[in-house]
């Protein structure tokens, strides 16, 4: 994939088969659109529809945009820009669009996006859902766009949204679930498991001293972590041109124990470091994928009886962990 972090800066030739939103989780019904943007794109080629070889496009926003609309209204994150970019590629989008969103592109009248998107991108469709609006207001909703269609020479393609079992497949239900530590609820609306990426930093070394060694990782900022507690996880390391991916367990919270005031997250990976490698792992940036929760964060009577559930914890993560198809 591509990526670029400006419509302006992009100068396609076309035919682009385009999809817009925030994408915030990229989850089962992002998914199924985008996938239709690849295969509404490949099938206008092969029925003759456009006559040269098409691109799909994907553009999302940065920061979202609720966060300047609403600044009072605190917002996490399900995926940042980069991962939800990473996410497209695996599903075959040949472009990917970090839009920054402004109070000037929340201005802009649907008309002129769609000018935006013709110029730079040589727009042939747009792939959107049932529920879809651009531009100021909101003003360009299926019936403008279908509209502008005829003046701009686009057609527009709408996905019918996708039901996965009770619960409906948004990013507020999923925020939700991972609020509540349910990785359940998260894995299937998600399709995947819910993970956090974050570079190693020194701790206070408390895990070593016990001989339970773990990583201290450093999250993005705007990144939601799941409620705290104890998570059977993977985690991804590179090694070089290698990533492998280790059963581990973590500890998200605030140590209270320990009389511990800052919330972290600290991973213990299990059967590490493998053979021909010293374990140093600081400055590593790693991603953590949140498989189970095995239980809440809770004070102990002191250091032994925190190593003892510790154990206890790795005991369980690993059958649960062995248990899973690789």
């Amino acid at each position: 994939m591509q990526q670029f972090v400006n419509i302006a800066q992009v100068h396609l030739p076309g035919p682009s088969f385009v999809t817009i939103g925030n994408f915030d989780g990229l989850h089962r019904g992002h998914q199924t659109l985008l996938r239709q943007v690849v295969q509404v794109a490949q099938q206008a080629f092969v029925t003759g529809t456009i006559q040269t070889a098409p691109q799909s496009v994907l553009i999302t926003f940065d920061p979202h945009p609720l966060t300047v609309l609403r600044p009072d209204i605190p917002l996490l994150l399900l995926t940042t820009p980069q991962e939800r970019l990473d996410l497209a590629a695996q599903l075959g989008i040949d472009y990917g669009i970090v839009q920054c969103f402004t109070p000037e592109i929340a201005q802009l009248a649907a008309r002129d996006f769609i000018q935006l998107l013709k110029t730079h991108l040589g727009l042939a469709g747009l792939v959107v859902g049932p529920d879809f609006a651009l531009g100021h207001g909101r003003k360009g909703d299926l019936d403008t766009l279908r509209e502008l269609g005829k003046e701009f020479d686009y057609r527009v393609y709408v996905i019918d949204p996708v039901v996965q079992t009770a619960k409906p497949v948004r990013s507020r239900v999923i925020r939700q679930a991972i609020q509540a530590g349910d990785t359940t609820t998260a894995t299937d609306l998600l399709g995947r498991f819910y993970s956090v990426t974050g570079e190693v930093i020194t701790g206070d070394q408390r895990g070593r001293q016990i001989g339970i060694p773990t990583a201290n990782l450093q999250t993005p900022p705007d990144k939601l972590l799941p409620a705290n507690g104890v998570y059977a996880t993977r985690t991804h390391i590179q090694f070089n041109a290698e990533k492998r991916v280790f059963n581990s367990v973590t500890n998200l919270g605030v140590r209270p124990t320990v009389d511990g005031v800052q919330r972290r997250l600290e991973t213990h990976i299990l059967d590490f470091p493998p053979k021909n490698h010293t374990g140093d792992l600081y400055s590593q940036t790693l991603t953590v994928e949140f498989v189970a929760r095995l239980r809440n964060e809770q004070r102990f009577s002191g250091i032994d009886a925190l190593t003892a559930q510790i154990q206890l914890d790795i005991e369980q993560a690993r059958m649960l962990l062995q248990a899973m198809p690789q």
